[in-house]
């Protein structure tokens, strides 16, 4: 019997995993870059959120975890050039084995970065909400931005306008 008229074994690709990627300090995204260059795929979840750069209020995007990304790979793959990528420091794992990261986790984060949008910038008298702390579930008015990280909030504290200063984060612009 011929080798062409021989039922052949369907090509399969191996089953790949999701593992996590220790990166330099402040090279995620160079390490990112480099890696999908080299045809690996790569997931780095991101996040937009307001900062003062320069005196300027902007919306900037920034990784979720700084220091790390995500890189699917097979068992069968070659692993080598991932020690020489630059800004990669190495693959996370236990006892120099890398431990495998839960797909659905991955895709939990893909969802959660992708569906939200970006929130707007804040203005001078926008009406807000303040979603964690002790001023959780209720609406002020914005007045300022206090450094990189607080705003100052106009809000009826005892029928009387107060001045609080809040954290960036757990204030977010009201629906009108």
């Amino acid at each position: 019997m011929s080798s062409s008229l021989m039922p052949q074994a369907p090509q399969c690709r191996p089953p790949s995993a999701w593992y996590l990627v220790q990166c330099k300090p402040r090279q995620d995204e160079r390490a990112e870059e480099n890696l999908r260059r080299q045809g690996f795929i790569c997931y780095r979840p991101q996040h937009s959120r307001e900062r003062l750069v320069r005196g300027q209020r902007l919306l900037v995007e920034e990784s979720l975890f700084p220091g790390y990304l995500f890189i699917q790979l097979s068992q069968f793959d070659n692993w080598a050039p991932l020690r020489s990528t630059r800004g990669v420091s190495r693959v996370v794992g236990f006892s120099n084995q890398p431990l495998a990261v839960s797909s659905c986790l991955i895709e939990e984060l893909q969802q959660r970065c992708n569906g939200v949008s970006a929130e707007h910038l804040l203005e001078t008298g926008d009406k807000v909400r303040i979603d964690h702390g002790p001023f959780a579930e209720l609406e002020a008015i914005f007045l300022s931005m206090d450094g990189n990280e607080r705003v100052v909030l106009l809000m009826n504290i005892l029928h009387r306008e107060q001045k609080v200063r809040v954290p960036l984060a757990s204030v977010r612009k009201a629906q009108q």
